[in-house]
């Protein structure tokens, strides 16, 4: 039996993955580590709170004496790192917590699996450590090269608070691999979407004001290119990654999904008033505001590593899986209702309540 030990397990992507561990493997214990923060959110995981091969314990990667007691304990083959603050809107208001957490987090989480794998008997080849982390590393693309693409070999050039912690981090597992022979794996990964998600990001954001008629805000002109990928997609991708990728190495995971912020905007529109029948639901909700700082034109990931290496390749065209997460958020009104009141709230208007309407 492989011990996961999954630190920021009740977030989006990491409430997926330690769904999609229980439900591909009979042979797994999986122990979920979480600080519980605004996103955090156990009931993501309620389908599995009386699975006996699952456990939670409340923790911050950035408590040493925490975390070192919960991997005496559990003695984890694996470990993948999810917890982080991710939201750049957040990162420029509080560049700090950042870099605490996503930084000072992951050094001491290094140090921690790296104290209990290498004391006698440890056996540091039998374990593996692997970062999530994201395609914002790398910075910008032009929108006027569209045939140019993110490599593994691109150099790191992060232009937002939250991608700058999320390198310097990569480049703290870097290190530790170099310099103390420690097993560890980075994913890189494009946008992500998908069930679970907290309605500050792109699409619950808009599924939840669409069926409440409210305003759609799009940054600047809307014309900004993600690439997207469906989060079962990418937690399979990790999953792979994680049992036979290369030791050191990374591996960038794309949807192969390209589309501008007002395409994805007006294509929610469209499927969400089609399946409530309801025409006030319409592109005069959208509300342009003023553009993010430092915000990057376009990502594009070249997944070809991981396709020749692994033999992973996205199975969900953009087109499903908008519409399977569209249909989740409508199924589970109940959800989004208890996640968005009272502090997201308060956050949602002192992010945009103070932009203004830069085009009706």
């Amino acid at each position: 039996m492989k011990r996961y030990l999954v630190t920021g397990g009740a977030g989006f992507i990491g409430s997926n993955f330690v769904l999609h561990l229980l439900r591909a493997h009979d042979d797994v214990r999986v122990v979920n580590v979480d600080a519980l923060t605004y996103a955090g959110n156990l009931e993501n995981l309620r389908e599995v709170e009386g699975d006996p091969r699952y456990a939670f314990c409340q923790a911050d990667i950035r408590d040493a004496e925490a975390m070192a007691a919960v991997v005496a304990a559990e003695e984890p083959d694996y470990v993948v790192n999810f917890a982080a603050e991710s939201h750049v809107d957040r990162s420029i208001e509080d560049p700090g917590i950042f870099e605490s957490t996503n930084v000072g987090g992951t050094v001491n989480l290094l140090n921690v699996c790296r104290a209990a794998w290498e004391r006698p008997g440890g056996g540091v080849g039998e374990h593996r450590y692997l970062q999530v982390s994201t395609d914002e590393v790398y910075g910008t693309l032009s929108l006027d090269e569209p045939d140019t693409f993110f490599r593994e070999t691109t150099p790191l050039s992060a232009h937002s608070p939250y991608s700058a912690s999320k390198a310097s981090a990569d480049l703290f597992c870097r290190a530790y691999g170099d310099t103390f022979d420690f097993p560890v794996l980075i994913t890189r990964c494009s946008n992500n979407y998908g069930p679970y998600q907290f309605p500050e990001k792109l699409i619950p954001l808009m599924i939840h004001n669409a069926v409440h008629h409210e305003p759609l805000p799009v940054y600047g002109d809307g014309l900004n290119v993600r690439d997207w990928l469906y989060v079962e997609d990418h937690c399979a991708a990790i999953d792979l990654v994680l049992r036979k990728g290369r030791i050191g190495e990374v591996y960038n995971v794309g949807g192969h999904n390209e589309r501008a912020n007002l395409d994805i905007v007006e294509t929610i529109i469209r499927l969400v008033s089609e399946r409530l029948d309801d025409p006030e639901i319409n592109d005069g909700l959208i509300t342009f505001v003023e553009d993010r700082k430092g915000h990057d034109r376009r990502y594009g990931i070249d997944a070809g590593k991981i396709a020749a290496e692994l033999g992973w390749e996205p199975k969900t065209p953009f087109e499903e899986g908008i519409e399977k997460t569209i249909d989740w958020y409508l199924a589970h009104a109940d959800w989004v209702e208890r996640v968005t009141s009272g502090a997201y709230k308060a956050y949602y208007e002192e992010m945009y309540g103070h932009r203004g309407a830069a085009r009706a």
